[in-house]
């Protein structure tokens, strides 16, 4: 391994988070998927979680290996919700979706240095009923155009980039938040990857 691949994988374990993680339902899209994957390791986020009870699970994520963020985040696969709400559960205080309801709130009124993990739904239909009833509250991103939804890739982005405006102002990358085990584990999966994948 060179001194450069080192360095970079100790800059970015750094900055990894433990309170912040993406839950994506039934998206059926590869490709959105992998989107999703490359705005969380750009923010710093560690592990997401993909809930498929309506659809198959995923074999195969929508990228060129070559630029597979995969490599680098922690995927979770479920088909129980139980099971992955329980394991959510263990992991974060909060559970916020992404839903228009009576009751959401705007994602610019939401304080996201807590612990949380954010739920994206399905393309067509957004989340659904089952996960919001199961969730801590729902929120939306403020829009001004005649078609009030976003690219789910798109939506997750967006709020990915305000939670980590807010967690940078909190000072939260201004240190470890991993586990020195979690963080050698990382780095030690990392470092099977090829150098031409960085």
């Amino acid at each position: 391994m060179t001194e450069e691949r080192r360095q970079k994988f100790e800059k970015v374990l750094a900055c990894r988070q433990n309170d912040l993680t993406v839950v994506l339902e039934n998206v059926i899209d590869p490709h959105n998927i992998s989107a999703v994957m490359r705005s969380c390791d750009a923010v710093g986020i560690q592990e997401i979680f993909v809930l498929n009870t309506r659809i198959p699970r995923h074999k195969k994520w929508g990228f060129r290996s070559s630029r597979s963020a995969a490599k680098w985040v922690t995927v979770h696969q479920y088909e129980d919700v139980v099971a992955c709400f329980t394991a959510i559960r263990n992991s974060y205080s909060s559970i916020f979706t992404t839903s228009l309801t009576a009751n959401s709130i705007s994602l610019y009124s939401m304080e996201l240095t807590r612990s949380m993990a954010l739920v994206f739904g399905n393309e067509q239909y957004g989340v659904s009923d089952e996960i919001n009833a199961l969730a801590d509250g729902s929120f939306v991103i403020p829009q001004v155009g005649m078609i009030q939804s976003l690219n789910i890739s798109v939506a997750c982005a967006v709020t990915l980039y305000e939670a980590y405006r807010q967690k940078q102002a909190a000072g939260h990358y201004d240190q470890q938040k991993l586990t020195n085990e979690h963080v050698n584990t990382l780095f030690n999966q990392w470092a099977l990857n090829r150098e031409e994948d960085l």
